[in-house]
């Protein structure tokens, strides 16, 4: 549970108050950071087609008359790649679920096989867990949903199971009234108008990061880190620097391109999405800088904020 942070305006009511944390979990491209996005009501976490997206547990905030959900985005569980970095990350969702009061299990459309059997092992046995079973706009074959469902019921004990689509917004409400009923009474921690605990420096850099995981091929993003080098607010615009760490010298041209035209592509995609984040002008640098096998340096882990 985050500590509380006394700041801003509270909810007040009379009602019966609840307020817990939520950990989002699934695996790769299920639809996690799609969904929170979608919760919130602002894009706070970034998304892309490519597994492995998120890296950074990332708190986000909703806020109800009544009650108060703080959902934890946590990495897509993956056991393939056994670097520092993914290492970091599947430590980020154990400590997620260990701190969690509901665990969300983000399932995609009709699948629920051999890749979800690892995570299972994870869930804790005394926290209440709700199945999210998204993507069901794509569901080619509707009646087969319920025979799912019904299967899911003989696979694990889940408290809820509640057929969304993050993209089409649709079941959100009756996701969050099954989320609700299991948060413990607690009054808010946050005030109202907060929807996350990171800073803009850490947004700017996952802004420049989902760019860069959308303009490039499959190899790079997965070596790369956004480090925010310099960030200066002068009225409304905001002046942000950023170098692109990446672990070899071609995948630095790769990301350059002829004649600087993809890190061009990248920065002006990334800019305009920071203008409407901000809701200011933004003066965004790029540059790309070689760092071989940081994804295994532990010093530079840490100095990157991976845990």
């Amino acid at each position: 549970m985050p500590p509380p942070r006394p700041t801003g305006k509270l909810p007040m009511t009379d009602l019966i108050y609840r307020c817990g944390s939520i950990a989002i979990v699934g695996r790769p491209n299920a639809g996690k950071s799609t969904l929170l996005n979608q919760l919130i009501g602002q894009k706070i976490s970034i998304t892309s087609r490519k597994p492995q997206t998120t890296r950074h547990r990332l708190l986000g905030i909703v806020t109800q008359p009544d009650a108060q959900f703080l959902f934890l985005d946590t990495p897509g569980l993956q056991t393939h790649y056994k670097s520092a970095l993914n290492k970091a990350m599947a430590r980020s969702i154990a400590s997620a679920l260990d701190e969690a009061d509901v665990i969300l299990w983000v399932l995609e459309g009709l699948d629920f096989d051999t890749r979800e059997q690892h995570l299972r092992k994870l869930l804790p046995a005394n926290r209440p867990v709700i199945a999210a079973i998204n993507k069901i706009d794509g569901l080619a074959e509707k009646p087969r949903l319920l025979p799912h469902l019904a299967r899911l019921a003989t696979e694990y004990s889940f408290a809820a199971m509640v057929p969304v689509s993050a993209k089409q917004r649709t079941g959100l409400e009756d996701l969050l009234q099954a989320i609700k009923i299991q948060l413990p009474e607690r009054p808010a921690v946050y005030g109202e108008d907060e929807m996350t605990d990171r800073n803009e420096r850490f947004l700017a850099a996952e802004a420049i990061r989902e760019k860069l995981m959308r303009n490039m091929g499959d190899e790079i993003p997965y070596s790369a880190h956004v480090d925010i080098i310099q960030f200066k607010l002068d009225g409304e615009t905001r002046h942000i620097e950023a170098e692109i760490i990446v672990t070899r010298d071609n995948h630095k041209a790769m990301v350059i391109g002829k004649g600087g035209e993809k890190l061009k592509t990248i920065g002006t995609a990334a800019r305009l999405d920071l203008e409407k984040l901000f809701g200011g002008k933004v003066y965004l640098g790029l540059w790309v800088k070689v760092k071989h096998d940081w994804i295994d340096d532990q010093s530079l882990l840490r100095n990157y904020g991976y845990s």
